[in-house]
């Protein structure tokens, strides 16, 4: 039989480039809503990936997309029992960002202690076993009509005026009207076009060291402590980080729920290259006990734990793209941009970026229209959520010297995610009750497109204070406590700020949301905060209360 020729060979709507958690997750989508699809990949699942810790926005954004587009299956993963129950036992819970500062040579102090306790009726986030879940939406897509190519080593992109080719080094070549780039880091795309910025316009340097492992010892074991000095929420069971200056531990855990069957522990170091550059002639391994070792209590929190892989190290993390759309192509989440996993807002991004990428690439489907005009939202939207996380994991790093100034990033940071989950699910709330896509659409076009409470002028405000005395800081302006002076004065001073819920507390360690203390917030809610805070605070409680007494869960 001869071999197809160029023009016989099936043509597809969409070519994507990478099979992970972006690129299955949008293969879903399109196919389920009956684009023809392609998905390559150099590898072949299951996948070993990092970024593991999600977000409540996360949750929004993948209940919203499940909804939206009709695709149930990312309804899984935006609960931890759908995690387990659904994908694997695998995955481990998430009830709180935890944070520990360190000094080198010295025992962790008690008194700098930071943790967000999630409520738990709000959100039940997860530390996701990646390879799990990235195989549940690659199967998803192919259950919804992708076709897949895997151990696929693409060796060109080729652009014409009605479609494109994508060649493989063994001679395979496939057809699309648009492509996705989703392959990360070595994107072909941006290696095609130059797309890279050189340097990197980010702010911010990191590089990392990384692994699984084994009986790594729980952090409450670790750190037995007074009950004034104990968190209301165990360590272990949300994502830990051991602060020093210009550097983080994290500590993810896998093994933290009685109905996890994982016993690997996700573990890492991601530190400002230029204070510490790589040691000549030193392994990742050898690096990461030394930096260990540095900090009694980080070696006790590591002592006895065994690596379950070859480590992984990296130069700086940060790389950043002049365009990430153009005609035909897009490159979507990491094969655009990376900054740190600080905050846990890579996979919540990559969710953002498909919900505003996919419902415009199905519209172009339609009217066999792939222009980059049609899709300049994205470049902004995306571009915009990288610039905006520079900006805070900057600010994080500087003040990682100094706890008082920390404690004041921190919290600046939580209540602006926190309001920004609030504003997501109004938006999707409002959708779901009217199917107008206009609510959604909202939240893509909004003062300060960067932030995950992007349409609040007065918290924008506030945010770009925060970059802006960390930075003065950093340049020896101003000292650190008059940093922090200033931003805990701007915090107390925003009406926009909730009362009672430790936001404005300086020398509260543990923000708790206790049943009496959220009453009190909501009291303040509803008679004296502004009226569009008031709207999605209680908004939000309403929606909750009322999936609860119908025994389910807002997400």
């Amino acid at each position: 039989m001869s071999e197809l020729t160029s023009a016989e060979k099936p043509l597809y709507d969409v070519a994507i480039l990478g099979s992970g958690f972006a690129g299955s997750m949008l293969g879903c989508i399109l196919a389920r809503n009956g684009a023809k699809v392609l998905m390559v990949d150099a590898k072949a699942h299951p996948k070993f990936a990092i970024g593991e810790s999600t977000i409540p926005n996360m949750l929004v954004s993948l209940r919203t997309m499940a909804e939206r587009y009709q695709v149930p299956e990312l309804l899984a993963l935006s609960t931890y029992t759908g995690c387990q129950r659904i994908i694997s036992p695998w995955h481990g819970v998430k009830n709180h960002f935890g944070f520990l500062n360190h000094q080198e040579g010295k025992q962790q102090d008690p008194m700098q202690l930071t943790m967000f306790n999630f409520p738990k009726l709000l959100h039940e986030t997860a530390h996701m076993y990646r390879q799990d879940t990235d195989a549940y939406l690659f199967h998803a897509a192919i259950k919804y009509g992708c076709v897949a190519r895997l151990n696929f080593t693409i060796a060109d992109v080729d652009f014409e005026d009605s479609h494109v080719t994508v060649s493989s080094t063994r001679g395979e070549q496939f057809r699309a009207r648009y492509v996705v780039d989703s392959s990360g880091y070595r994107s072909p795309l941006a290696q095609k076009f130059n797309l890279r910025d050189d340097p990197c316009r980010f702010k911010h340097h990191s590089r990392a060291i990384w692994n699984h492992m084994l009986t790594v010892p729980s952090t409450d074991a670790v750190f037995k402590r007074a009950k004034a000095d104990t968190p209301p929420v165990p360590w272990y069971e949300g994502t830990v980080h051991h602060l020093f200056e210009r550097g983080w531990f994290w500590i993810i855990a896998f093994d933290n729920h009685k109905s996890s069957r994982n016993p690997l522990c996700s573990v890492g170091l991601t530190m400002d290259e230029r204070r510490y550059p790589q040691r000549e002639g030193a392994s990742a391994e050898d690096e990461f006990w030394e930096h260990a070792a540095r900090f009694p209590d980080i070696a006790r929190q590591f002592e006895g734990a065994q690596p379950m892989r070859e480590w992984v190290r990296t130069d700086r993390l940060q790389y950043s793209s002049k365009q990430t759309v153009g005609d035909r192509w897009v490159l979507l989440a990491h094969a655009a941009a990376f900054l740190d996993p600080l905050f846990s807002r890579g996979l919540s991004n990559t969710c953002e970026a498909v919900n505003v990428l996919a419902w415009r690439i199905l519209r172009a489907v339609k009217d066999d229209d792939f222009s980059a005009d049609r899709f300049a939202d994205v470049e902004k939207r995306q571009q915009a959520l990288f610039d905006g996380n520079d900006k805070l994991v900057n600010a994080a790093y500087i003040s990682f010297e100094d706890y008082d100034l920390w404690t004041a990033v921190f919290r600046i940071w939580a209540w602006g995610s926190n309001a920004g989950t609030f504003r997501a699910h109004e938006a999707f709330r409002r959708w779901r009750a009217d199917g107008d896509d206009r609510h959604l659409i909202e939240l893509e076009n909004t003062e300060n497109p960067g932030l995950h409470w992007s349409d609040h002028v007065g918290y924008g405000e506030l945010f770009n204070d925060m970059v802006r005395q960390c930075d003065d800081f950093e340049a020896g302006r101003i000292n650190a406590r008059e940093a922090a002076d200033a931003l805990y004065d701007h915090l107390n001073r925003a009406p926009f700020v909730p009362r009672h819920f430790g936001w404005t507390d300086r020398k509260l360690r543990f923000i708790n949301p206790t049943p009496p203390k959220l009453a009190r917030t909501m009291l303040w809610a509803a008679t004296k905060a502004p009226p569009d805070v008031r709207r999605i605070m209680l908004g939000f409680v309403r929606e909750a209360a009322k999936e609860f007494v119908l025994g389910r869960k807002i997400f």
